[in-house]
């Protein structure tokens, strides 16, 4: 076993270190409670490409699978069913943890329909039918930062449900972002609501930022520019969370019990082999964050990971001038961004598609056996 002291240091510098896969496998084999004793592990955040590789490979699901679907052959509510027994499971594990640190750790996400994402109101009430059915108090609806699906995030909030705001890839869209949640605890507390009672992360997405502006880089004939923007984009993102949670409008939401909206790191593996595997975890290192990484980037960080205590508040002028350089290149960083937030919604619904596909094709086959 690796030395899972650096993950300990981690914590120790203020990163909340989270798995970013969930499976029955995990749960039922003890991996996942391995993963908080000895990685400092203290979230996990789910998807259906996960999900779809667990449910291919195995036989786990099968006795749950025959008897929702002899109640519905709708795939979809098949997967809720299945899915929700996970989040369940992982959430009870996960409650010492959020009762310790007073929900700021310990949570589980699970992730509304990404057919969804440019629906407001379907949106809502999936978000707010996942929270009452999974009936726990440390779930985080998962939510696609898309235009439509600032509004849903808000009236979550508003209704006190604690949202894990995903595909985030701009700065201009996590300010919006970090309104919503702002928005959305205002019209809590006028409503009479208790802030204290809902939380958020904002899930801002790294190692893709590099893959998409490398390529454009690479065109572009500035191959000296590359592998910088996702790290200089996230430490700019942390600059923003600072100011808006500092500021007089946070101050009085504070003082009604209010908690910061905290940065989560996502697409934290290193995409590019030349680049360190560890590299947008060392480089993101600040009070009140939080990691989601793969096992493999556990791994790697418990063997060979520097804590570099603060990180993320450095070369903060140099990611400015980053973001000047690139445009004089000629790389547009707004689509750069864009590309990215409809790449990633597409992913999340083929994904989705193909999930559908698997739950189906195992109803058959367990159907005909």
């Amino acid at each position: 076993m690796a030395d899972s002291t650096r993950m300990r240091e981690l914590a120790e510098a203020g990163v909340s270190a989270w798995i970013d896969s969930l499976s029955r496998e995990m749960l039922q084999s003890g991996a996942l409670a391995r993963l908080i004793e000895e990685d400092s592990i203290v979230g996990v955040t789910s998807n259906p490409t996960i999900f779809q590789k667990a449910l291919a490979e195995g036989a786990l699901y099968d006795d749950q699978l025959r008897e929702v679907a002899a109640g519905t052959d709708d795939p979809v509510e098949i997967f809720f069913a299945l899915g929700m027994t996970d989040i369940r499971e992982a959430c009870d594990l996960m409650l010492p943890i959020w009762e310790r640190t007073a929900g700021v750790d310990g949570w589980v996400s699970l992730e509304v329909d990404p057919t969804l994402a440019y629906e407001r109101e379907k949106t809502f009430d999936q978000a707010i039918r996942f929270n009452k059915e999974v009936g726990r108090p440390n779930l985080y609806v998962k939510i696609p930062a898309t235009e439509p699906g600032l509004g849903a995030i808000e009236d979550c909030i508003a209704k006190g449900v604690s949202i894990n705001v995903t595909l985030i890839f701009s700065l201009e869209r996590y300010a919006a972002v970090a309104e919503a949640y702002l928005r959305g605890l205002e019209r809590l507390v006028a409503a009479g609501g208790d802030p204290a009672s809902v939380l958020s992360v904002a899930s801002f997405f790294v190692s893709r930022v590099d893959s998409e502006a490398d390529k454009r880089l690479e065109a572009a004939g500035r191959t000296d520019l590359q592998g910088q923007l996702a790290v200089a984009n996230a430490r700019l993102a942390y600059q923003h969370y600072l100011d808006v949670f500092g500021d007089d409008r946070w101050a009085y939401l504070a003082g009604k019990g209010a908690r910061p909206q905290r940065c989560l790191w996502a697409s934290t593996s290193a995409k590019n082999p030349a680049y360190r595997d560890v590299i947008y975890v060392e480089e993101l290192i600040g009070p009140d964050s939080v990691n989601t990484m793969p096992l493999e980037t556990v791994r790697a960080f418990s063997d060979h990971g520097e804590v570099k205590t603060g990180s993320i508040t450095s070369g903060i002028g140099e990611a400015n001038q980053l973001l000047a350089d690139l445009a004089a290149a000629g790389i547009d960083y707004d689509d750069v961004v864009d590309t990215l937030e409809a790449e990633g919604v597409q992913k999340f619904a083929d994904s989705f598609a193909e999930l559908l596909d698997g739950i189906r094709a195992k109803v058959g086959s367990l159907a005909s056996s």
